[in-house]
């Protein structure tokens, strides 16, 4: 199968790749990119673990061809830390417990992202809205949308 060339920016860092044109973005992210973080859950859809930003929005990455983010600007959940030291939404998720297997969090890390950059200050049903998409099996979402909350509050503004 012939490749196709990739121009895509990826936590601010420009990529050319060459890809098979049915290479899906969630298969680019981890497998030439390394970039682990972004996980493949259901590959419908349908569970959100797989939730990267393609500018700027949330999308489904094992539902995204690659070549439909050609020339576009991804962020993935490895985006969120400066190094060592974590974001205040990763924080958050630690200090609230809103994790337990950890598969789900980096999905729901990138959703509540998305909707913390478009609303600062999220109702909790904003926040029950804005992780929507995203199945947690283990923590009941309580732990999750506290997280959000207390971000949304002010209690976590600085990177450690």
């Amino acid at each position: 199968m012939k490749k196709t060339l990739l121009n895509i920016t990826v936590n601010d860092e420009t990529f050319e790749l060459y890809i098979k044109p049915k290479k899906l973005l969630v298969e680019v992210l981890r497998d030439e990119l390394g970039l682990t973080g972004t996980k493949r859950g259901c590959n419908t859809g349908a569970c959100g673990a797989c939730t990267v930003l393609l500018n700027g929005v949330t999308v489904k990455s094992c539902s995204v061809l690659a070549v439909q983010a050609e020339g576009a600007e991804v962020t993935t959940v490895e985006h969120l830390a400066d190094g060592a030291k974590l974001s205040a939404l990763q924080l958050s998720f630690l200090d609230q417990g809103a994790y337990q297997c950890g598969f789900c969090t980096s999905g729901m890390l990138m959703s509540a992202t998305a909707l913390l950059n478009e609303e600062p200050k999220p109702t909790r049903e904003d926040i029950k809205e804005g992780i929507h998409g995203n199945i947690c099996r283990c923590t009941g979402y309580n732990s999750i949308i506290r997280a959000i909350e207390a971000v949304a509050e002010g209690k976590y503004r600085e990177k450690r």
